[in-house]
């Protein structure tokens, strides 16, 4: 198995070095094939090395950027006044090839539009798209767009959906993952003409397509891979994580009622632990930024050690998987054309 190399942000997100510097040295334990290189403020990034009782070696190199991408910076400083920004220069790495991917916890704007901008789209891919997993029955379920593309097209969906389906086979190793429109029914019939259109050229693209699916579908596990627009997908991301927080809250509250309900509590603290291992959004962390020219991983801003570990092993996967050559296969096979130039 060949090396890999995962540039970091680390200055991205709300904790920075304290974060992401230790989540990658957690996993550089566990990955002897993964190399790092930390991008950022160099003298902050190795005193939070000293900290940690490490230092740069060949499988951890420091990269020194002198600019940072605040959580609240417009995307025309981000794009053009901080071009050494640890953002900017960690999908310069991927770029030049010294990296095979790069993970951020920074501004999600901020980072599509330097990482569009530095690495340009796949041919064939009109607009990047954001996909990340939420739980299901059967384990996850693929989704996307969540808020890259608010207006799109038959074709853009029809992209989504290409491009879900080598995520899924990347990471999850199924050849044919199902793929399913969100819609507000099953049947043909139902949606706008978009969504009319989007399940045609979907059926008919040789693609695994299941049909439509509704919001319920999502977390049933029907189908592999749910593909929606942008505006629609983010609404339903964020109804879910309001919702899970609500239910905990909700249990949280019950079993603290009365020394009763606190017994109860005991008693059914395994199944309590089970329910908040399998609904941890800490497990989910990291979005992919799909249809770029190289392997972009978003972390959540708040993420924790763990959470941001999920996010860099996401890379790992994603190149391990050869996402980039499966997305262009599968849109050359679609085109009717082979595509050249992309990483295997």
């Amino acid at each position: 198995m060949r090396e890999i190399t995962i540039a970091i942000d680390a200055m991205g997100g709300d904790h920075g070095p304290h974060v992401t510097v230790k989540a990658a040295l957690s996993v550089l334990q566990r990955e002897e094939d993964v190399n790092f290189v930390l991008v950022g403020l160099e003298d902050i990034i190795n005193a939070e090395l000293k900290l940690r009782r490490a230092q740069a070696s060949t499988r951890l190199r420091v990269r020194h950027a002198s600019e940072v991408v605040k959580m609240d910076d417009p995307l025309s400083v981000a794009l053009r006044s901080k071009k050494d920004s640890s953002m900017r220069v960690t999908a310069d790495l991927v770029k030049r090839g010294e990296a095979d991917a790069g993970v951020s916890a920074g501004n999600t704007g901020a980072l599509m539009a330097v990482s569009r901008f530095v690495l340009k789209t796949l041919p064939g891919i009109d607009r990047p798209a954001i996909a990340s997993t939420l739980p299901s029955y059967t384990g996850c379920t693929y989704m996307l767009d969540l808020g890259a593309n608010v207006d799109c097209t038959a074709e853009h969906l029809l992209q989504f959906g290409i491009m879900g389906s080598a995520l899924c086979a990347a990471i999850e190793h199924k050849e044919r993952p199902s793929i399913g429109l969100l819609n507000i029914g099953e049947e043909d019939i139902k949606g706008n003409e978009v969504a009319k259109r989007a399940g045609e050229m979907l059926k008919s693209s040789g693609l695994n397509f299941y049909g439509n699916v509704e919001g319920n579908d999502i977390y049933k596990g029907t189908v592999d891979v749910v593909v929606c627009d942008g505006f629609v997908g983010n609404v339903a991301l964020k109804s879910s994580e309001g919702l899970a927080k609500l239910i905990a809250e909700v249990l949280r509250r019950e079993f603290r009622k009365n020394l009763l309900t606190r017994l109860a509590g005991i008693i059914a603290l395994p199944v309590i632990r089970a329910f908040k291992r399998k609904m941890d959004p800490r497990r989910y962390n990291g979005a992919s930024l799909l249809g770029l020219n190289g392997v972009i991983i978003k972390s959540h801003g708040s993420a924790d050690v763990f959470a941001f570990e999920q996010a860099i092993l996401k890379a790992v996967e994603e190149v391990r998987g050869g996402l980039l050559r499966r997305i262009a296969d599968q849109v050359g096979a679609h085109n009717g054309k082979s595509v050249e130039g992309v990483p295997g």
